[in-house]
């Protein structure tokens, strides 16, 4: 086995411990992670493998992609928390690997290897590889896009350019248009600082776009002769346009977000890279004397940058949203430590134990703090079967769907219900969930209700009927009115 090949094989060993081992004890938890598994499980249930589905109706949040992950995953592994967050391990896999073969072919073995573990533990990769989430397939297919474009480009090898095309598609198919703007605007960017524009023209735009739609068209078009116009102002009004325009999280929308995302994501690699660029700042000011930068340093820094200032642009923000520019600035970083072998090594393997640890003292705990599956737990096998059951809690529980099997109402105050109605090119449009007005509930029937334990005082003064303490749990008291 050449040092490449064992290269690959630690890599891939160490993503097996630090992505794989443990996810079956990390329960789906809400808001983000719920939906996604409720809507693939829906859709395996009924056999409506194109089509997204929650709830029973139409659910136009994300493509198709990450269903389809997520499908595949439960029909090998079963319906089950490791099945869940199996893909997203594994594209944080492959992403590893490419980190390493791009770090690799730019510069050297070593600075590729160090780049690589680097990303592994790094606290914003390590979080979003357990994550089920999209981001992670995103960052897959943008990498492919961009490193393929940059192999072409500085080796004049056309042929790879049609690779990048095809990743955008994949792209696209994974999270919407945002998979080939954001490549398109870095590669852009690019050539106007390399002073080579007319380079667009030996990128096969033409037959590449061809590539791209032909792969986008697999699902757009479909969902668009199934749906018409309701699929395209919900998908690309309210999840793309609304999404960049309007904040669905208006207390997040400061300028400094994504600089707060970048010091703690890259946790804890970021505090000896901040101490030896403060150095080198301070010394290039005192001299001013600025080193010219390489073209391969160049394009790392315009992935690298135009990510987060994008985003910053965008009124929605996530965490997750700037995680394509972790790999050029994890190969950045990785120039660093060329010098400081030793650090490295102790960082990588206490980083490794650190995580481990936090992995089962801090993220199962969070994760199950917010999942249904201990109430879903609780409740199995023990609730009249004609039974209807409402949520009256802080926030609506997909995630207790997702574990009961059982439809589960929101329950608002009656004059939060016409804000609740789903309306085009607002927020509200995402309100697919079943909800009921607490001062209405229906006489007559026999009904669950799960109750915050904050909110109880309220539920009893709003909620008509005798109720019984069915259940109570660390944070939520379970009612029953039994019918009469």
């Amino acid at each position: 086995m050449n040092r490449t090949a064992k290269d690959y094989f630690l890599l891939i060993t160490l993503c097996l411990v630090m992505f794989f081992l443990g996810n079956w004890y990390l329960p789906v938890t809400d808001p983000t992670e719920s939906c996604y598994t409720e809507t693939a499980k829906e859709m395996l249930l009924t056999g409506e493998y194109f089509s997204p589905l929650i709830y029973g109706h139409s659910w136009y949040d994300k493509p198709i992609m990450f269903y389809w992950e997520l499908i595949a995953a439960y029909s090998l592994f079963g319906i089950n928390d490791f099945a869940a967050r199996f893909f997203p391990a594994i594209f944080a896999t492959v992403n590893v690997c490419l980190t390493y073969f791009f770090g690799s072919w730019l510069y050297d073995r070593k600075r590729g290897l160090m780049g690589a573990v680097i990303l592994i533990t790094s606290l914003e990769y390590w979080y979003v590889a357990h994550a089920i989430i999209t981001d992670m397939t995103l960052l897959c297919t943008m990498s492919v896009s961009l490193i393929s474009f940059y192999i072409g480009y500085r080796e004049k090898k056309p042929r790879c350019y049609y690779l990048a095309y095809a990743a955008a598609g994949a792209g696209m198919l994974t999270k919407g248009p945002i998979a080939l703007c954001l490549p398109a605007l870095i590669i852009l960017l690019f050539l106007l600082w390399q002073r080579d524009l007319k380079a667009l023209l030996q990128m096969k735009v033409f037959s590449g776009l061809l590539i791209f739609a032909a792969i986008s068209s697999i699902w757009y078009l479909p969902m668009y002769l199934m749906h018409g116009p309701d699929f395209i102002l919900s998908f690309f009004g309210v999840h793309n346009v609304l999404r960049a325009t309007v904040s669905e999280h208006p207390e997040l929308d400061v300028w400094y977000y994504y600089t707060l995302v970048f010091l703690a994501g890259f946790i804890p690699w970021i505090f000896p890279v901040l101490g030896q660029g403060l150095g080198r700042l301070k010394k290039l000011w005192q001299t001013r004397r600025f080193p010219a930068l390489d073209m391969n340093q160049r394009f790392l820094l315009v992935w690298a940058v135009t990510v987060p200032v994008l985003f910053q642009s965008f009124a929605t923000k996530y965490i997750t949203y700037t995680l394509p520019y972790m790999v050029p600035i994890a190969i950045l970083m990785a120039g660093c430590f060329l010098k400081q072998p030793k650090l490295w090594r102790y960082m990588a393997a206490g980083t490794c134990l650190i995580f481990t640890i936090l992995f089962y003292t801090v993220a199962v705990p969070a994760c199950q703090d917010y999942s249904g599956q201990r109430i879903a737990a609780a409740l199995e096998g023990k609730v009249p079967e004609d039974a209807i059951w409402v949520n009256y809690r802080k926030g609506y529980s997909t995630s207790l769907v997702y574990y009961a099997n059982h439809t589960v109402y929101r329950l608002v105050d009656k004059e939060e219900l016409p804000d609740l109605i789903p309306q085009k090119m607002k927020w509200s449009t995402t309100n697919v969930m079943p909800f009921m007005s607490i001062e209405e509930l229906p006489p007559g029937q026999t009904i669950l209700a799960i109750v915050a334990k904050e909110k109880d005082r309220a539920f009893h003064a709003k909620a008509a009927g005798t109720w019984q303490l069915f259940k109570e749990l660390e944070q939520e008291k379970i009612y029953l009115r039994t019918a009469p």
